[in-house]
């Protein structure tokens, strides 16, 4: 598990896939979250706006797992 800290109230899930070189282009977030599981605190996810708070940890499978830090 790898932390990222963030500086403001929350991120979005896009923001952070971009952030995270996982995708390129926000055109590219609706596919992938279409073809590839994540999981935010053990729930599926697959809306791209969903907002992660600190303490919230993203599991992208395939990749790696996140944890949203302050």
């Amino acid at each position: 598990m790898r932390d990222i800290k963030i500086d403001t109230e929350y991120i979005t899930l896009q923001q952070l896939l971009k952030l995270e070189a996982i995708v390129s282009s926000g055109g590219m977030v609706k596919a992938f979250l279409s073809e590839e599981v994540v999981l935010v605190n053990g729930e599926v996810e697959n809306r791209r706006g969903k907002k992660l708070y600190p303490g919230d940890v993203v599991d992208i499978k395939k990749h790696e797992v996140l944890k949203i830090i302050k």
